[in-house]
């Protein structure tokens, strides 16, 4: 009996471990990979994945008024879709990441699926907008074997998030509220201005949830940073 239960044990364990080195926002474990800056300082990146979108202007006019730059991890095929769209991103000094080309979950996957929608991604944003990502994010913050090996090959850091706004599912008020209430220093916070790959995607609460916390944030003393500002050391390299 005892030997069960310790079987049981382990089991649940080795399953633990599993779920959060595919998953957990800490683990390094498939490949490096930061979710967070520096604790001493006010800084918060916006992040916003699945873009471009046909709803992504409405957020650019909606930072520029704020005057907050952010950071956009893009998928090719949205990228190939709406070039302009995705060159406006870059022209209004927001920072472009890579989210994949299609948006598969990366579980099980082959390590040549891996990089090859990585790589694809990185193509498809340099043509279009003349930008090489310096960091990528995983589409539902999966990893898995084989991503470390495209990574270094790519160059790019992965980044999952410290606060996540779950702006698919919420409406505006409790969106806005998982930013307020989760903001840190060095925190970086997850949206979206695209939902996959679908086109005209509607994602108005999120725009509403952004334009009520921003100015609360900003009044709690935070300024909003791109990712390679919130990430680079004194020495200008990445920090990791």
């Amino acid at each position: 009996m005892i030997g069960v239960i310790g079987a049981a044990g382990a089991l649940a364990a080795a399953g633990g471990f599993a779920a959060y080195a595919v998953r957990g926002r800490s683990s390094s474990f498939f490949a490096p990979s930061v979710y967070r800056g520096d604790h001493s300082r006010a800084a918060l990146a916006l992040t916003f994945d699945d873009g471009p979108s046909e709803s992504t202007p409405a957020l650019l006019e909606l930072l520029a008024r704020h005057g907050v730059r952010a950071t956009f991890f893009m998928c090719g095929h949205n990228v190939r879709r709406l070039p302009a769209i995705a060159r406006q991103v870059a022209e209004a000094g927001h920072e472009i990441g890579n989210h994949t080309d299609t948006h598969p979950r990366l579980n099980f996957k082959p390590a040549d699926f891996i990089e090859r929608e990585i790589d694809l991604a990185q193509q498809s944003i340099q043509l279009h907008t003349g930008v090489v990502p310096r960091f990528f994010r995983a589409p539902y913050g999966v990893r898995w074997f084989g991503l470390r090996r495209a990574q270094e090959r790519l160059g790019v850091m992965g980044v999952m998030w410290t606060v996540i706004g779950r702006d698919w599912v919420l409406p505006a008020q409790p969106i806005s509220q998982r930013l307020i209430r989760g903001a840190s220093n060095g925190g970086v916070l997850c949206l979206h201005d695209g939902r996959g790959l679908r086109q005209a995607p509607d994602v108005s609460p999120m725009l509403t949830a952004v334009s009520q916390a921003i100015p609360l944030l900003k009044a709690r003393g935070f300024r909003f940073v791109t990712l390679t500002e919130m990430f680079a050391s004194a020495s200008g390299k990445l920090s990791s």
